[in-house]
């Protein structure tokens, strides 16, 4: 089961998880403030952002990533699939029935 690795502005963090889940794209989306330091546009940049660990299936991973480029605000969002080796079967099963693979 996958969890995608998100980072978005702080304004768009809630808005983008309430919005993953109440679309059951996501069983749950963890937000975690940081600051990124990064290059864009030939420029070092120093941002606080949000991380964004979303939860979803196999079977519903590739919609989760097309909807969450939809409704990022970056025009090259940071998505990153992580794909867990081991998860608790509680978890697993609360987690697949919690998104909508359909």
């Amino acid at each position: 089961m996958p969890t995608a690795y998100v980072t978005a502005p702080p304004e768009a963090a809630a808005d983008i998880a309430r919005t993953l889940v109440e679309e059951r794209l996501a069983a749950c989306v963890n937000r975690v403030p940081c600051e990124s330091t990064y290059r864009w546009d030939g420029a070092v940049h120093d941002d606080d952002e949000a991380i964004l660990f979303v939860k979803t299936t196999d079977a519903g991973y590739d919609a989760l990533e097309a909807r969450l480029s939809d409704l990022h605000p970056h025009d090259v969002p940071c998505i990153e699939r992580l794909d867990e080796t081991a998860v608790a079967a509680p978890f697993a099963e609360w987690r697949a029935a919690a998104v909508d693979d359909e």
